[in-house]
């Protein structure tokens, strides 16, 4: 089943397959957000979180651009808007979003498109795409993500260079700076995108969907206690195992079996 905003300016549609697309699609603006837009996205990450038939989700804009930021016509109203209202906050519904979100960037991620790319759990980005982050050339206080995750992925001094000086961080060097997992040419971009959601689905769903949460998790942690909570789910999880589980899971090992779609 097919859903999508009242204006088609974000575009949700389901495969039989298990994979969602969201499209952003503004086209004539590059994709710029409007306030009711950016309410729908998140509604549309919430509505596929909750969709046991989605298992991955693929994210990109239509046109030339992936998403060239705020419109800023309309700034007052987004900017003094709640900003701790989560419902309506796309990224947070992103950073919420139990599946796999596979990014699919080209032409541009200007600032806030800049940090929904960085919401995206891999990212796959078309030759000559760019990577901006204006929020010091405009004034504008960044508030979904990039002034701490850009550093955690790219390292401070990248990061710094990126948003102090608002130049444009090319596909090309995010992918040798790790951003970007995959480069293509544009018109393989989502052929790539799909590639790599379709490996997602070849494997166990339940262990793929705690995989993602215990990385991300441990990303807010140190070291340490990361590998403490690393250790702590894994016990949980074996520990909830019967032993027709452990029966199936040494029978697809030793290769006599599929993959089970959700819990061994």
């Amino acid at each position: 089943m097919d859903r999508s905003s009242p204006e088609n300016l974000i575009l949700v549609t389901r495969d039989p397959t298990g994979i969602a697309h969201v499209t952003i699609n503004r086209p004539k603006s590059l994709n710029s957000l409007t306030k009711p837009m950016m309410t729908d996205l998140a509604r549309a990450f919430r509505s596929l979180d909750a969709d046991e038939s989605v298992r991955v989700v693929i994210l990109c804009g239509s046109g030339r651009a992936f998403c060239s930021g705020v419109d800023l016509t309309a700034a007052e109203d987004v900017f003094k808007g709640d900003v701790k209202d989560a419902e309506a906050d796309p990224v947070a519904q992103m950073e919420r979003c139990r599946k796999p979100i596979v990014g699919a960037v080209n032409g541009f991620a200007v600032t806030a498109g800049f940090e929904i790319a960085l919401a995206c759990d891999v990212l796959v980005a078309a030759k000559g795409a760019k990577f901006i982050d204006t929020h010091a050339r405009f004034g504008i206080f960044p508030s979904w993500g990039l002034s701490q995750k850009l550093s955690r992925i790219i390292g401070p001094n990248r990061a710094r260079e990126v948003s102090l000086t608002a130049m444009p961080l090319t596909a090309e060097q995010a992918e040798r700076w790790g951003l970007v997992n995959h480069l293509v040419d544009e018109s393989e971009l989502l052929k790539k995108a799909r590639e790599v959601a379709e490996a997602i689905l070849k494997n166990n769903q339940d262990l793929v969907l705690r995989y993602k949460s215990v990385i991300n998790d441990g990303l807010k942690l140190d070291l340490g206690h990361a590998l403490v909570l690393e250790k702590e789910r894994a016990h949980e999880y074996y520990d909830g195992m019967t032993k027709e589980q452990f029966k199936k899971m040494q029978e697809f090992i030793g290769g006599r079996k599929k993959p089970p779609s959700s819990k061994l």
